[in-house]
């Protein structure tokens, strides 16, 4: 969050603390002052997101393979000058910023109810001032980054403290973000991704020292200064009087200021006169409306000392200093082994949500690409809802004595007021002799445990019958075919012409660049398109979860969106399948793909049909495209694709899209040297 509106006073008021800087040259005197050490720059990932996705369509559910490239040249373009970067991502969502964070979601919910407005009354995607991320780009942003070869860390606790701790401890050349904390930690040289000119390696440094110049202060006093603007801890609400105060006493105050750039001045202004010291301190406490938390300043303080660094402010013997949360005496999980493999590849970026389950049993999901209008589909939170519930108790049945605890959700979706959190009960995956233990799953070898770890993993989304099936399928379509099956069984409004423009999108997805995928042109957007591709995206974050509390039965690699998905490609399949286009229109003329089409719809209407689940044919029609193309027919494609409701399954193990099973390699957590080789979509041909 920062300080409002300090980021913004030093561009108008402060200039000469805003220096254009070659970052190139910037490391050559790093390189000659540490000559033993490579310039490391530490980059706050989550203030760089935004500006890393630049591809042009960002509506219909993200164009990966196109995001992935434009990381890739982000990467080599400062290793090209010698520059290593570290990327950090938040963790966790501290309890101090939960009301912050609550209003973003609120604030989200109003852009993407506007957004899809747009969409409906346009048939297009609106222009860059709309713009919102797709559904859970920082999360694969991380796994991206990972799989570049990239040092990526997950945090425990706020990332702008982290990151400022790895800067200064690691002697950094400095940090690359876009927050107004980094002007207060004493910390490394502050730089701005939103200034960054990547071609030339050129942006703007913040000094922290003309800052204070101009203030009147030294960089003593930054902490207090930002404690009293209002920041994460200290609500700028419980300030306005003393705000008022300052105004009143400080007469060199400009009148063509506005007023959050007086406040600023004369909070500076004030802060000059008084003694730096703990007993002034505890006056300022003393003025402030803080009720019962008397230690509010005080914390907020603390907040911005960086470990080994010391305050006149606050003595060494009154310091409550914690670097880290989720500590093991307070964790939901008690089984130290467990909490500390958890703990490590939280850390790593290896898993995803698994520490913050086992460490205080909650967990958050933040906005997605869902019109709250369509009320046939509901919102992503609800349809995984059943499988995180068996997640859930993979990973808590044996803790608290043998009752499993609640997990505390704040999801969002239509008709959540996040007021608090909803109390979610773990239900065990069906699976015969109940689940298997964590450790087994986790620890153990052998073949018995690689099927162990695979059929719990589809006892999550209620598959372990298909388990066989599936086995015999590349991995990434494994993954693809067991999601979409549980998507069509959790939503009876989801139609035959959905699920054929679900298949031949990852039918027809392999082998194209992302160059290629840049070029294919939309003539309109269809709204429910973009609502099914935000879904089917956080659906793959589902399995993320599963993968990581079973044993990894999949390389995490193989469930990334870049394997399995496009937005513009899915909204094109989408389009011409409700517009009942021929087989071969929908899977590009490419007869090889007759028969995988027709293999993996039977799968997945097969298993849906042993749930009773029979998928209806309800094509949505053309009326959102003006154009249709007529040609002849191969006759290879004349049998329709929309005759059959539920097809018989044909166990034709052809093509290349199946494999011989094999247990699936834990990548991130064996540590293979293909991690850093450079990213390439990979073959497709039979192992």
């Amino acid at each position: 969050m920062g300080i409002k509106g300090l980021q913004g006073f030093v561009a108008r008021v402060c200039p000469d603390a805003c220096r254009t800087v070659d970052l190139k040259e910037m490391a050559e005197k790093h390189r000659i002052d540490h000559p033993d050490v490579l310039p490391v720059i530490v980059v706050d990932a989550m203030s760089c997101v935004r500006r890393w996705y630049t591809p042009e369509s960002w509506v219909c559910g993200g164009q990966w393979r196109e995001y992935l490239a434009v990381l890739e040249d982000f990467i080599e373009t400062f290793k090209a000058a010698g520059i290593e970067l570290v990327f950090y991502f938040d963790g966790v969502v501290e309890e101090k910023k939960r009301d912050e964070w609550i209003k973003r979601r609120q604030q989200n919910n109003r852009e993407i109810a506007n957004l899809f407005q747009f969409i409906k009354a346009h048939r297009k995607q609106p222009g860059r001032e709309m713009f919102v991320l797709p559904s859970a780009l920082p999360t694969f942003t991380r796994f991206a980054l990972k799989a570049l070869g990239q040092k990526t860390v997950c945090t425990l606790q706020e990332a702008d403290f982290e990151v400022a701790a790895y800067g200064l401890q690691h002697n950094c050349m400095g940090i690359l973000g876009q927050d107004s904390d980094y002007l207060i930690y004493n910390t490394s040289p502050y730089f701005s991704i939103e200034k960054l000119c990547l071609d030339r390696l050129v942006t703007v440094m913040y000094s922290r020292e003309d800052l204070c110049r101009v203030l009147g202060l030294s960089m003593k006093h930054l902490p207090l200064f930002a404690c009293l603007l209002g920041n994460d801890v200290v609500p700028e609400n419980l300030l306005e009087g003393f705000w008022h105060k300052c105004l009143v006493t400080c007469s060199s105050r400009n009148r063509s200021y506005n007023r959050r750039t007086s406040i600023i001045l004369a909070v500076a202004n004030y802060i000059s006169k008084i003694p730096c010291s703990y007993s002034s301190l505890k006056h300022l406490e003393g003025m402030l409306p803080l009720g019962s938390d008397n230690t509010l300043l005080h914390r907020g303080m603390e907040s911005y000392l960086l470990p080994g660094q010391q305050s006149p402010w606050i003595p060494p013997d009154a310091r409550n200093f914690k670097m880290s949360s989720g500590q093991e005496g307070t964790a939901m999980c008690r089984d130290k082994e467990i909490f500390q493999l958890a703990k490590e590849h939280h850390i790593q970026s290896e898993n995803y949500a698994i520490f913050n389950i086992l460490s205080n049993g909650e967990l958050e999901c933040s906005n997605s690409l869902e019109d709250d209008c369509d009320t046939e589909i509901p919102g992503q939170a609800l349809i995984y809802r059943p499988a995180r519930q068996h997640i859930y108790s993979v990973l808590l049945e044996s803790e608290k004595d043998g009752a499993c605890p609640l997990v505390k959700e704040w999801f969002v979706y239509c008709g959540n007021t996040l007021e608090q959190p909803e109390l979610i009960q773990p239900l065990q995956p069906p699976i015969p002799g109940g689940t298997p233990n964590l450790k087994t799953l986790w620890f153990a070898k052998g073949p018995d445990v690689e099927k162990q770890r695979y059929s719990t993993f589809l006892a999550c989304f209620h598959l372990q019958d298909a388990m066989e099936e599936l086995q015999a399928l590349e991995a990434p379509v494994a993954a693809f075919c067991c999601l979409l099956t549980y998507l069509m069984m959790q939503v009876s409004s989801l139609s035959l012409e959905d699920l054929n423009a679900f298949v031949a999108l990852i039918l027809c997805l392999r082998g194209k660049s992302a160059a290629e995928l840049a070029t294919l042109q939309l003539v309109q957007v269809d709204p429910r398109a973009v609502h099914l591709g935000a879904v089917l995206v956080r659906g793959l974050t589902t399995l993320l979860m599963a993968n990581s509390a079973c044993g990894f039965p999949f390389s995490m690699d193989d469930l990334m969106p870049w394997k399995v998905f496009d937005g513009k490609l899915f909204q094109e399949k989408y389009q011409k399948s409700h517009r009942s286009c021929s087989l071969e229109e929908l899977l590009e003329g490419n007869e090889s793909l007759y028969t995988p089409f027709q293999n993996l719809k039977a799968l997945i209407c097969k298993a849906c049909a042993l749930k009773k689940r029979t998928i209806q044919s309800r094509p949505r029609g053309n009326g959102f495209i003006t154009e249709t193309h007529q040609r002849e027919l191969n006759p290879r494609f004349q049998q329709t694709h929309r005759s059959s409701l539920v097809s018989p399954y044909h166990n034709q193990m052809r093509g290349n899209l199946w494999r011989n099973p094999q247990p699936q390699g834990r990548r991130y957590r064996s540590g293979h040297s293909d991690q850093r080789r450079r990213f390439q979509v990979p073959p497709w041909s039979p192992r």
